[in-house]
């Protein structure tokens, strides 16, 4: 069992995530706010999906964080010949030992990168279902754990969709949060031009954290205190999807496990020990917006599940602000200052 003495601390956790950010941004620059989001979904135990128009560094951010990490990565390039096998590993007779011998896949990795996963088939996209949501592959009766930290950061192209296959709404619901990279500004890009001109600085990427130091962070992640008003901010928000008029599939309860989750990394990468509504706010759209199915009247409307999640936000009332008087969410009584008894220390 972990106590808060196994644990790191949140200036541990800062300083490495410092680094860590510091080196991803190196290579794409002018995207703080992506990268941020992505190291959020690091520390919070989930899967980032990737997706934006061709050539905004997709693959160049999933890259860059993982090579910022000392740790096992693996990349698989979807197409439609793609095998699940290829992905999870296969059983292969050995005639010396006269038995089977297991050969892992590509899923045996700590950081899995999977470039265009909306191109290969429903089958072989269903292989990373097991291995996304229990960490663990099971082939032939047999179950296999996956490494510790786990993370598929997966890319698709929304644009080019000739010849692909959308993910279903199951492989969906699994990925923690849905990011766009978009075009850079200018000074942005004409840096880009002067650091990418000659050489890629991938090739330079030198690791900067270990692996045994990230899951120390993600101990602490799961230490981080949230009380019971931002719980019920963050489950009336996901409730709301589920009746909004311009939604025909809302979120999921797994929805709301990930945007507490992404909230809590949120405020350790802040730096605090707690939650708060604003966390909960700055990470809706990126973790319900692409769970979310608009009606066929709200699509003819062209409203996107963006718009909807930022129209419930509106409507949603937040829980009152710390420190007032009447206690955290207008309970209409003394409390102690907020959170209420939080951990100590992580």
């Amino acid at each position: 069992m972990t106590t808060y003495d196994d644990r790191a601390s949140l200036t541990d956790l800062t300083a490495t995530v410092e680094r860590v950010r510091g080196s991803v941004e190196g290579v794409i620059e002018g995207k703080p706010e992506v990268v941020r989001l992505a190291l959020t979904v690091l520390l919070a135990e989930g899967h980032l999906l990737i997706e934006d128009v061709p050539g905004v560094g997709k693959t160049m951010l999933a890259k860059a964080l993982a090579r910022s990490i000392d740790c096992s990565v693996r990349r698989i390039q979807f197409t439609p010949d793609l095998l699940p096998s290829d992905i999870t590993g296969v059983s292969i007779w050995d005639q010396q030992r006269r038995d089977f011998e297991f050969k892992p896949g590509a899923i045996f990795a700590q950081i899995v990168i999977g470039d265009e996963i909306n191109r290969a088939s429903p089958k072989t996209q269903s292989a990373l279902l097991e291995s996304m949501e229990e960490r663990q592959v099971t082939i032939d009766g047999q179950t296999y754990e996956l490494p510790s930290p786990f993370m598929v950061v997966a890319t698709q192209n929304p644009v080019e969709m000739e010849g692909t296959y959308p993910l279903p709404e199951a492989q969906r619901d699994r990925f923690m949060a849905r990011v766009s990279v978009g075009y850079p500004s200018v000074e942005a890009e004409l840096q880009m031009l002067d650091i990418h001109g000659g050489v890629s600085p991938l090739e330079d990427l030198q690791p900067v954290a270990h692996a045994h130091e990230i899951v120390k962070l993600v101990e602490a992640v799961r230490g981080v205190h949230v009380s019971e008003p931002v719980r019920r901010y963050a489950v009336e928000l996901v409730a709301a999807t589920r009746t909004h008029p311009d939604l025909r599939l809302g979120a999921s309860p797994r929805a709301t496990l990930h945007l507490l989750r992404a909230a809590k990394a949120s405020a350790a990468l802040a730096g605090r020990e707690y939650a708060l509504p604003d966390d909960v706010q700055a990470l809706a759209v990126a973790v319900l917006a692409h769970r979310l199915l608009p009606t066929a009247q709200a699509q003819l409307n062209r409203r996107t599940a963006e718009q909807v999640v930022l129209e419930i936000l509106q409507h949603t009332p937040v829980p009152a602000t710390p420190g007032r008087p009447n206690g955290f969410g207008g309970l209409g009584r003394n409390v102690p200052a907020y959170p209420q008894q939080p951990p100590r220390s992580l």
